[in-house]
C-alpha cells in the first residue's frame, strides 16, 4: 500500500494522535491496576475478586477486537478512535460515581469496549499513512504510548495513597475527553478502499478466520498475553502484599516497567526494522522467551527480600513482557493483504485478550487458594513458555506485504 503525500508528514499530523490514543486508554486501565490496593481495601475485596476487574476489561475487549476490527476497516481511523474515546470516557464517569463493586465491574466492561477500538484502528493507521522499511519503527512508537499512559497512571497510583482514589478517575475521564476531540483531526486523512475490496464487516472477519496459520498466531499471543496482565495487574498487590512495600513504592515499581516498556518498544521496533524486517516474529520470540525466563526468577522472591531485586526484576519485564506488543502487530498488519488489515488486528486482539481474560482470574485463584503469589507467578511463566514455544516452532512467518 502506498503512502499518499499529499497527506503531509505522518510523523507530525497523526502519530501523535495514535500516541496519545494509547496513552489516555491506558491511564484508565493502569490507574485501577495501580490502585488495586486502595480499591481492594475500600470494596473488601479478595485477590480473585480484584482479578474479575480486570478480566471483565478483558472480556470486554475480547468480546470486541474482531468487530472492531472489521469495523476499523469500513469506516476509518479517525471515526473509529473517537468512538472508542466516548466510551472509554464514559468508563471513567462511571468508576468515579460507582458505590459499589458491581458498578465497577460494569465500568471495567465499558472500558474494555472502548479501548477494543483502539489497537486496530491505530494498526490501520500506520498501515494506511507509513511505509514498509518504517513500519515497525511507527508502530513502535505509536505504542509507546501505552507506557506513557502507564507512567501517569503510576503516579495516579502514589497519589492513591492521599487522594480518594474516585477522584482521580474524574481527571482520568476529562483526559480521555480532551484527546478525543483531538482526534476528529484525523478524519481528514481517511483512506477509503477501492470499490472492489469493501466487502461486508462478516466477510472481512470471514477472511481472516478462515487462515489458520494466522488463527494459531492469535492464540500464542493470546498465551503471551497473559504474562503481561498478569504483571500488570497483581504487581502492586504482590509487592504491598508480600514485600509489605508502601502504596507509593508499589506505585514507583508500576512506573518503573511502564517506563522501561517506553524505551524498548521504540528500540525493539528499531533494531526489527534494521536487522530483522523480514522475520519479526523471529524477534518477538527472543522477546519472549527471556520474559519467561524473568518471570521464573520473580516467582522465587519472598517476604524479606531486598527490595532491589524486584525492582530490577520490574525493570527487566518492562523491557520484555510489556514490550512485544508492537512487533506482535507489526507481524498482523503484514501478514494479511492490505484490505484486511483492521479485521486481522481485530482476530488477533481476540486471542490476546482471552489471554487477558482468563489470566487474572487464574492468578487469583491461585493466590487465594493454591500456593500463593511464587505459584501464580511460576504458572504465568510456564504460559509465557507455550506461547514462545508455539511461536517458534509451529507459526509460519509468511512472505511480508507491501
Amino acid at each position: 500500500m502506498s503512502v499518499n503525500p499529499a497527506f503531509g508528514n505522518p510523523w507530525v499530523n497523526r502519530l501523535p494522535a495514535l500516541i496519545l490514543a494509547h496513552a489516555v486508554g491506558t491511564v484508565n486501565i493502569v490507574s485501577v491496576m495501580a490502585m488495586a490496593p486502595v480499591i481492594s481495601q475500600r470494596l473488601d475485596l479478595s485477590a480473585a475478586a480484584f482479578g474479575a476487574f480486570i478480566s471483565a476489561y478483558y472480556a470486554a475487549q475480547a468480546f470486541g477486537s474482531v468487530p472492531a476490527g472489521a469495523i476499523t476497516d469500513r469506516i476509518g481511523v479517525g471515526r473509529t478512535l473517537v468512538m472508542a474515546h466516548v466510551l472509554m470516557c464514559m468508563a471513567a464517569v462511571t468508576l468515579a460515581i460507582a458505590d459499589g463493586y458491581i458498578e465497577c465491574l460494569a465500568a471495567m466492561f465499558i472500558m474494555g469496549l472502548g479501548y477494543s477500538l483502539s489497537n486496530p484502528s491505530t494498526a490501520r493507521g500506520v498501515l494506511d499513512w507509513f511505509p514498509k522499511e518504517r513500519r515497525g519503527t511507527a508502530m513502535g512508537l505509536k505504542q509507546v504510548g501505552v507506557p506513557i499512559g502507564g507512567v501517569i497512571a503510576a503516579g495516579n497510583g502514589a497519589l492513591a495513597a492521599s487522594i480518594d482514589w474516585q477522584s482521580i478517575m474524574w481527571g482520568v475521564a476529562v483526559m480521555i475527553a480532551v484527546n478525543g476531540i483531538f482526534c476528529l483531526t484525523l478524519l481528514r486523512f481517511h483512506v477509503p478502499l477501492a470499490p472492489d475490496q469493501r466487502k461486508s464487516v462478516f466477510a472481512n472477519m470471514g477472511d481472516v478466520l478462515g487462515d489458520w496459520n494466522f488463527n494459531l498466531y492469535a492464540i500464542m499471543n493470546g498465551f503471551l498475553n497473559v504474562g503481561q496482565t498478569n504483571f500488570f495487574g497483581f504487581l502492586t498487590l504482590f509487592m504491598t502484599s508480600v514485600l509489605k512495600t508502601s502504596q507509593e513504592a508499589a506505585g514507583f515499581a508500576i512506573g518503573l516497567a511502564q517506563t522501561a516498556s517506553a524505551v524498548a518498544r521504540i528500540g525493539w521496533g528499531v533494531i526489527c526494522d534494521r536487522y530483522y524486517p523480514n522475520r519479526r516474529a523471529f524477534l518477538l520470540t527472543i522477546i519472549c522467551a527471556a520474559a519467561a525466563v524473568f518471570l521464573v526468577l520473580l516467582a522465587m522472591i519472598g517476604p524479606g527480600m531486598a527490595l532491589w531485586i524486584t525492582l530490577g526484576l520490574t525493570l527487566a519485564l518492562g523491557m520484555t513482557i510489556a514490550s512485544f506488543a508492537p512487533l506482535a502487530q507489526a507481524v498482523v498488519v503484514e501478514s494479511v493483504e492490505p484490505r484486511l488489515a483492521g479485521s486481522a488486528i481485530g482476530v488477533n486482539m481476540l486471542g490476546v485478550h482471552i489471554g487477558g481474560m482468563l489470566g487474572p482470574i487464574l492468578f487469583g485463584r491461585i493466590v487465594d487458594h493454591w500456593g500463593g503469589y511464587n505459584m501464580a507467578w511460576g504458572v504465568t511463566a510456564g504460559i509465557v513458555i507455550l506461547g514462545t514455544i508455539g511461536l517458534a516452532f509451529f507459526f509460519k512467518e509468511g512472505a511480508q506485504r507491501g
